[in-house]
This record gives C-alpha cells, structure tokens and sequence, in this order.
C-alpha cells in the first residue's frame, strides 16, 4: 500500500523531531485536515491558523500591513510572512502557509484565479515561498493547493 504525503510528512517531521504549524487562507483548513486524517498526526501537528481575512493576517500571524499593501495579500512576501508568522506564533520548529485565489472572482489585483503561494519556513533558515497556478473550480483549485502544501514541505525537510 502506498502512504500518503500526509503520513510521509509526519513521520518525516517525527524523525527530525520537529512540530508543525499551518497557515492557511484560501485553503480555509484544508491542509490541517489532511495531515488530522494520519492517526498519530498529534505527535508532530501543532495546528492551523485559519487566516482567510487580511486583518486576520495581521492580527493572528503579526503579517506586516505594510507588506499586504505593498505586495498584497497573494503573493510570495506574504506567504513567506505567513509562515515567518505561524512559526513565531505557535514555537514549532516549521511552518507552511497558503494564500491564494480560489476563485470565482479576483481580488482586483489582477491575479488570475488560480494563483497560488505557499509558504515554508523553518526555525534557522529564510522563509521561501513558491507559486502554484491552477485550473478548475473553487474546490478543485483548494483541494490542489493544499496537497501541494503537504509535498511542498516535504521538498524542503528532505
């Protein structure tokens, strides 16, 4: 039987003897819940913030307004802030984030729908942030994004 990403990246964040802590704005939870579906996940799975609100972001994660304004709130600063923010926040040892446009509509920025930046960050290390573009409907683009969260973070422990 083949393992999910899921189970991989707990046990990868175990054998580091590493916790985790997830921020998430278009995925609203999602990628919590993926890695909530590994029994034994507690070991290493801090938690999630559910930041789907600019002022969640600034208030929850201590994301810089200035950058939000500067960059907006999809983009790669504010993804790597994101998770620069659950790792400070919450003490685990590593963090990813997600921030994106799920669609239907834009956020005027001029960013097709679809987009989407997730963030990884490490204690020790800069935070980086990568783009995903997606095609599909709301829930196809949010079920995509936050699986490619999880093999994200299993790119960068490995």
């Amino acid at each position: 039987m083949v393992e999910s990403p899921a189970k991989i990246l707990i046990e990868t964040l175990a054998a580091a003897s590493l916790t985790l802590a997830a921020a998430e704005s278009c995925t609203a939870g999602l990628v919590a819940d993926l890695i909530a579906r590994v029994p034994g996940a507690s070991r290493v799975f801090w938690g999630s913030f559910v930041t789907y609100s600019v002022d969640a972001k600034i208030k929850l994660l201590g994301v810089d307004a200035d950058t939000i304004r500067r960059y907006g709130a999809v983009s790669r600063e504010t993804a790597a802030a994101m998770a620069e923010g659950a790792l400070e926040k919450s003490g685990a040892g590593a963090a990813v984030s997600v921030t994106g446009l799920a669609g239907p509509d834009g956020d005027g920025s001029g960013q097709k729908v679809g987009t989407v930046w997730i963030g990884i960050a490490r204690r020790g290390f800069p935070a980086e942030a990568v783009v995903h573009h997606y095609d599909g409907d709301r829930s196809a683009i949010r079920n995509a994004a936050a699986a490619d969260a999880i093999a994200e973070l299993l790119k960068k422990l490995n």
